[in-house]
């Protein structure tokens, strides 16, 4: 999304000083956020491609699941840490990269990074942050100090640009801020987008770089093949020149197939974000959750996989890990708690997933990650 619109703030209440009591789950955060945006922008953030079948089916993907209860397992020093590229994570729980905070909220993705750091969770930075990667970095590692607290790893997700030079240029800055992770997103190179940035939001990282029409339909002439926005989308020889420019860990995040997943690990990816980019893209996608476990079989365990699209509950999060999923992301949850509780919102919602999920492990006797298999689930028939 691109351009200049009309700044109709005056249409959205501001953020709430305190968290009202009524609100005790993700969809309790969604239900509020509504009358915290203007209306245009609550559009683009909760809408989906096309008919939006996907959007709706990335919810009803869980619910073809139900847990089957484990009683009486010893929970003595449960826990929901793991281990990624070396680096510890308290819940299989990170923010998803979300352009774009400061649609929801002044501090965009300061006060999100805030929170995130606060309840020891990854986020996910975009390349089309709101706010300089350098200077959430700077907000992470204070806010870390403030709490006398080792500042939980930090990702940065990347967009390839037109020009490879300016790519780079991104991973440089990256790697000199002190993030870990590289997120490569490749399922949203050729996109519609009708909404128009209102003042004061824009893509704070790509300043003075030229940037290609995510549209794929421009009236008149080509309509997507042949046109420079198609012609610059990467390719798997991307993945493999990105991995000769950084030693940090790199995630592909957008992969459905299983063949995809094998192409990445041969390109020389370190792990895969199973995704249909939260149904935003293109109507009629697999679900994730019903890819997941072809695809975990397709890489053997040679590197983690991770599930979006869909998550707003604790349960959710358990059900993907039980399918092979190591962790889990969540999306358009963040802009609702933003705007609707600022910094505490969304420690709040990260509070309330990580709640969720313990109280679900302890019900079907799970005390580790490890310690979650498919056989906790009972699949229910989709006739």
């Amino acid at each position: 999304m691109s351009g200049t619109g009309a700044d109709d703030t005056q249409t959205a209440l501001p953020p709430l000083t305190a968290i009202p009591n009524d609100i005790r789950s993700l969809p309790d955060y969604e239900r509020r956020a509504e009358a915290h945006f203007p209306p245009a922008t609550w559009r683009h953030i909760q809408s989906g491609a096309g008919p939006e079948t996907s959007l709706a089916a990335n919810r009803a993907q869980f619910d073809r699941y139900r847990l089957v209860p484990r009683m009486l397992a010893d929970m003595r020093g449960a826990t929901t840490e793991l281990e990624m590229f070396g680096l510890r994570h308290a819940a299989p729980v990170l923010l998803a990269p979300v352009a774009y905070h400061r649609l929801a909220h002044p501090h965009g993705e300061l006060a999100a990074v805030s929170a995130a750091t606060a309840l020891d969770t990854t986020m996910v930075v975009s390349t089309l942050s709101s706010i300089p990667l350098e200077d959430i970095a700077a907000a992470a590692r204070a806010a870390a100090t403030e709490l006398r607290m080792q500042a939980p790893p930090l990702w940065f997700q990347l967009y390839f640009q037109s020009d490879r030079g300016y790519t780079a240029e991104l991973v440089n800055r990256a790697e000199a801020a002190g993030y870990q992770v590289l997120v490569f997103t490749v399922d949203a190179s050729v996109k519609r987008s009708e909404f128009a940035l209102p003042r004061g939001v824009e893509a704070a990282n790509l300043q003075g770089m030229p940037r290609l029409s995510q549209n794929a339909d421009v009236a008149g002439g080509k309509i997507v093949f042949g046109t420079a926005l198609l012609d610059a989308a990467p390719t798997w020889e991307s993945l493999a020149w990105l991995r000769s420019q950084t030693r940090l860990p790199i995630v592909v995040k957008g992969l459905l197939s299983p063949e995809d997943a094998r192409l990445a690990l041969e390109h020389g990816a370190d792990g895969i974000i199973v995704s249909n980019h939260g149904g935003r893209v293109l109507d009629g996608l697999a679900c994730p959750l019903d890819m997941l476990p072809a695809m975990v079989d397709a890489v053997e365990d040679k590197l983690p996989l991770l599930l979006d699209s869909g998550v707003r509950h604790g349960t959710d999060v358990l059900k993907a890990l039980a399918l092979g999923a190591r962790a889990t992301l969540v999306g358009r949850p963040q802009l609702h708690a933003l705007a609707v509780g600022g910094m505490q919102g969304i420690a709040h919602m990260l509070h309330i997933l990580r709640a969720e999920l313990e109280l679900a492990m302890s019900h079907v006797g799970c005390a580790s990650l490890a310690a979650i298999e498919k056989s906790i689930l009972l699949e229910q028939s989709r006739g």
